[in-house]
């Protein structure tokens, strides 16, 4: 019988949730969606030094708005709990203590100090000091020394660590769904510490219990657990569980020169590389997220699952539902994906041009009120005008900021070119053409105008131009008797009266 798929995504709180950390949360999401299994939030705290206030509730509702919730996790349990690995402390010193039984962990030891001595050593020699099998017979550890003396210093209390017997002269078959088969040489692997006499493990122990009991089936992770891979299939193995499957997702890449993508890029080309705001409790310093700069979630999700992945197809958008059926590891890059600014815009810019104008225009009235504007315009029709040439719901108000502030200046370019010497005597003569519109509307008031003008055989230049300089204080927006229409015959004419007293 087939194991139902179940996959995790393991943060550590130290921090934001990088946007690479979304990227493997999301496809870890996706795979198991597409297999009807469980996405499971797990929580790895066992480094209590570099724990961080908030970290954890951040990356549950980073999760959340990017429309990837965890199926199982704290306040989720399912009955594989606790999701906390400091939580699960208890646990891990049986399966330690399991491994030394076995023969496959010893107890070590020596301090950090006779290690770095060893260090400086091997370094002086041209060597690199690594802790195996070529030297753990003359280290200070349980398969060197006696057992009584092992004994004796245990019951005094003396630190140690727990170390994993790398085993020697064995080429190591392991399988990645993105990278192939791998060979490595055991005699390079050095002996990991597993477990420490502050009573905690360490990562490769607590991963790889918590993996097997929680039933996960699918490690999907980034590429720098790569090297680790060796340990935790010798770890399976050494318990005698079966291991499940791994894949390893390519580096997310700096937009331009080498090395994975960093806050430091973030800061220096202009672009947040978080999901949300992050404010750090100890600095004070806040970073920037990709809900507050305006990005929609699906933009931010679907320009993340075509980082490293691609469909086999040229399809670029996606719905959350198409990611899922398209979705397959055996898809994902082996090599790193570069980050583009601009191509996340894109995605922005195409996912607001599909809303629906009353949803941007609730969006766009809540920036209004944050202006202290209290309009009783159409906002709906004014987003319809001008959301083309809008990425953000911040740039409706560049867009649009003169239907609710009238021009208090005239931009200088545009005056020196459209308002001539005779525009005034012009554009004085329409206003009581507009006067006598009593339907304003915009189809209407433009058949008016321009009759007007062919009548009176002026030229389209002569009028068009200055009045919409008058209306609007430079030469933007949508079609200037739209503007018209939505600012009204009074507003219309008030501002025309402006420019004309204004210019001259």
């Amino acid at each position: 019988m087939t194991k139902k798929v179940r996959v995790r995504f393991a943060p550590s709180p130290t921090g934001p949730l990088h946007i690479g950390g979304v990227r493997t949360a999301l496809f870890n999401y996706l795979f198991a969606k597409k297999n009807g299994g469980d996405f499971i939030l797990r929580i790895e705290d066992t480094d209590q030094n570099r724990y961080v206030e908030g970290a954890e509730d951040y990356i549950a509702a980073s999760l959340n708005w990017c429309g990837i919730p965890f199926d199982e996790g704290i306040g989720k349990d399912k009955g594989f709990g606790p999701y906390r690995q400091s939580e699960r402390k208890h646990l891990y010193k049986n399966y330690a203590d399991q491994l030394i039984e076995n023969g496959m962990a010893y107890y070590a030891f020596d301090t950090a100090e006779e290690l770095d001595a060893h260090r400086k050593e091997h370094e002086k020699n041209g060597k690199t000091f690594i802790y195996n099998w070529h030297n753990r017979q003359k280290l200070k550890n349980s398969l060197s020394l006696p057992p009584e003396d092992v004994q004796t210093r245990l019951r005094a209390g003396e630190d140690y660590v727990i170390r994993f017997k790398s085993p020697q002269d064995e080429s190591l078959k392991l399988k990645d769904i993105v990278r192939g088969e791998i060979t490595v040489d055991t005699n390079i692997l050095d002996d990991k510490v597993l477990f420490k006499s502050d009573g905690m493990p360490t990562y490769h122990l607590a991963n790889i219990v918590d993996d097997h009991l929680m039933e996960i089936t699918h490690v999907i992770r980034g590429e720098e657990w790569l090297p680790s891979l060796a340990l935790h299939v010798l770890l399976y193995r050494a318990f005698g569980w079966d291991s499940p499957q791994f894949a390893h997702l390519p580096l997310i890449l700096k937009p331009t020169g080498k090395g994975k993508l960093s806050k430091r890029d973030g800061d220096k080309l202009g672009f947040p590389v978080f999901p949300l705001e992050w404010k750090d409790p100890a600095s004070g310093d806040v970073s920037r997220g990709y809900r507050e700069e305006g990005y929609f979630p699906e933009a931010v999700v679907n320009f993340l699952a075509l980082l490293g992945w691609n469909p086999g197809t040229d399809q670029e958008i996606f719905s959350k539902e198409e990611l899922i059926r398209a979705f397959d590891l055996e898809r994902v890059h082996k090599s790193g994906a570069r980050f583009d600014p601009e191509k996340i815009k894109w995605f922005n810019h195409h996912y607001l041009q599909e809303k629906d104008d009353n949803i941007l225009s609730a969006a766009f009235g809540e920036l209004l009120q944050q202006k202290g504007i209290d309009t009783a315009l159409p906002l709906p029709k004014i987003v319809s005008l001008v959301k083309e040439r809008a990425t953000f719901i911040a740039d409706l108000w560049e867009q649009t900021s003169f239907f609710f502030e009238a021009p208090s200046s005239y931009n200088e370019k545009a005056v020196k070119k459209q308002w001539k010497e005779k525009t005034a005597d012009i554009i004085k003569q329409l206003i009581p053409v507009l006067e006598n519109v009593t339907d304003f509307s915009s189809a209407t008031t433009e058949e008016t105008v321009k009759t007007w003008i062919g009548e009176n055989g002026f030229g389209f230049g002569q009028v068009m131009p200055p009045l919409r300089l008058a209306l609007v204080g430079e030469m933007k927006g949508p079609h200037i008797f739209d503007i018209t229409e939505i600012l009204g015959k009074e507003e219309s004419i008030a501002r025309i009266r402006k420019a004309i007293d204004t210019l001259g």
